[in-house]
């Protein structure tokens, strides 16, 4: 059972930096597409950026020229580093990719961007 663990988030200023982890337990990476999603209090959870095996990426606009992802196959780890940081950023980071017909999440990580 492959599995995602996320790391890196925590309380940052604005216009602060922070990078997040998502290591998966599998060699995956060298297959499936990974991304980031995020849920802020009261709103829909949203795609965020996404890298796939082939190292195409999307940003969402509201991170695009912010946010870089990036992937490490040997260390089968993504990383999400996140720049210029904005209160609005503020939110519970999810790492994810589809798996055999389904969505593996991990269990999220805070980001918290104080003015």
């Amino acid at each position: 059972q492959v599995q995602l663990v996320e790391s890196g988030g925590g309380l940052v200023q604005a216009g602060g930096s922070l990078r997040l982890a998502c290591a998966a337990s599998g060699n995956i990476l060298a297959t499936n597409t990974m991304g980031w999603y995020r849920q802020a209090p009261g709103k829909e959870r949203e795609l965020v950026a996404l890298i796939s095996a082939a190292d195409y990426s999307y940003y969402t606009d509201s991170v695009k020229g912010r946010f870089t992802i990036s992937r490490d196959t040997a260390k089968n780890t993504v990383y999400l580093q996140m720049n210029s940081l904005k209160p609005e950023d503020t939110a519970v980071y999810y790492c994810y990719t589809p798996m055999k017909g389904t969505i593996l999440w991990g269990q999220g990580t805070q980001v918290t961007v104080s003015s």
